[in-house]
């Protein structure tokens, strides 16, 4: 769709903004797409990936993919990782190359948790909050495959996650990221401590909603230790269905909406909200969801899921977010944000191309030409 609002100083798409220390010169913010490119052992950033960002630098701020913040995370094949120093030098050069041409670019950090599968740990289980399977599929080398029943994580094991993460933080920021936000949505390890369907501790991490939020809370901590300022955001999706064991009833937006109010307290630059799937193929974003959000959070708010530029345009302009991601528009439209700015037609993307670890469908989508 080609907006009636095409010039910069009318759009508030195209207006700079800031989200905690960060400061983007416009608010078309790229999401975090699983692409499947780090195709080699050690899960390493590779010039493939170089290409990638550095093609989309034009956004306001990049947020990467998905990235492992250990070896125990990992859950899905050919992502890469941040807990190896050649992966720190890998990134380095994705980053040096996105900052050259003037962007700007978060990493999110990534945990599957009990969602995961023994074919990407070595054959041992993966471990969740308790020993409940989340009845998800995992990708692996050999194709989707059922998730089992996973271990609970002791107390130990949850000492050592936290750990991880705030050590991945200290690594993007020597990688040279500019912050740094973490993955709490969908299916995933944080999501599984948060719902009381997988969540059946009685510890301090579990038991009521306070325990559940706990994981997450101080995940946040750690990861903002080794960073001056507000440069953690946090992507939450309170209205993701996955399966019977991840459903957006009643119960789920109530608990986040105690989660967004605790995030208050905690040093947060910005608050990433994945609302709901749309009610209809051409249907717009639900606004009231991301309102609900936008009352409780004091902070900036990145609006997700559905946008257009239409839409992106009026929920900014609607003072209900700060900026709108982009997921599907940036995997085909790499100057997604020239395309905004001049009116331009967007490309559609190839979904058959999405993981399949080479460059075609990947860094071979063309910018818009000329249209005189």
């Amino acid at each position: 769709m080609t907006a009636t609002l095409t010039t910069p100083h009318v759009q508030p798409l195209l207006r700079g903004t800031e989200l905690g220390d960060l400061r983007l010169p416009n608010r078309v913010v790229m999401a975090p797409t699983t692409r499947g490119r780090a195709t080699n052992e050690g899960l390493v950033p590779t010039e493939l990936h170089a290409a990638y960002y550095a093609q989309r630098a034009g956004a306001g701020l990049i947020i990467t993919e998905g990235t492992w913040v250990s070896e125990r995370a990992i859950g899905f094949v050919n992502v890469p990782g941040l807990y190896r120093e050649e992966q720190v030098a890998g990134w380095r050069r994705v980053t040096d190359v996105v900052h050259a041409l003037g962007g700007r670019i978060a990493v999110q950090l990534w945990h599957t948790g009990a969602a995961s599968h023994p074919d990407h740990l070595g054959g041992e289980l993966p471990a969740g909050p308790s020993a409940v399977n989340p009845r998800q599929r995992s990708y692996t080398a050999s194709g989707f495959r059922d998730t089992v029943t996973p271990r609970e994580m002791t107390p130990a094991d949850i000492a050592a996650t936290i750990a991880d993460f705030g050590a991945a933080s200290a690594r993007a920021r020597r990688a040279g990221f500019d912050g740094v936000e973490i993955g709490a949505l969908g299916s995933f390890l944080i999501a599984q401590f948060l719902s009381p369907r997988l969540n059946r501790r009685t510890d301090s991490y579990g038991g009521d909603r306070a325990g559940r939020h706990r994981l997450l809370l101080e995940i946040v901590e750690a990861v903002a230790a080794p960073w001056e300022g507000r440069r953690v955001g946090v992507r939450l999706s309170p209205y993701w269905t996955a399966g019977e064991l991840f459903r957006a009833d009643d119960a789920a937006p109530a608990d986040h909406d105690a989660l967004v109010s605790e995030l208050n307290h905690h040093p947060v630059a910005y608050l990433h909200l994945r609302g709901p799937d749309p009610a209809a193929p051409g249907a717009g974003p639900d606004l009231a969801a991301i309102a609900r959000y936008r009352e409780r959070f004091h902070g900036p708010l990145i609006a997700n899921n559905g946008f257009d530029q239409e839409s992106g345009n009026a929920v900014i302009e609607a003072g209900l977010a700060d900026a709108v991601s982009y997921a599907t528009h940036f995997i085909a439209n790499p100057d997604l944000v020239t395309r905004f700015a001049l009116g331009r037609e967007l490309a559609t993307g190839d979904p058959a191309t999405y993981y399949t670890g080479e460059a075609g469908g990947y860094v071979d989508y063309p910018v818009s030409g000329w249209a005189g």
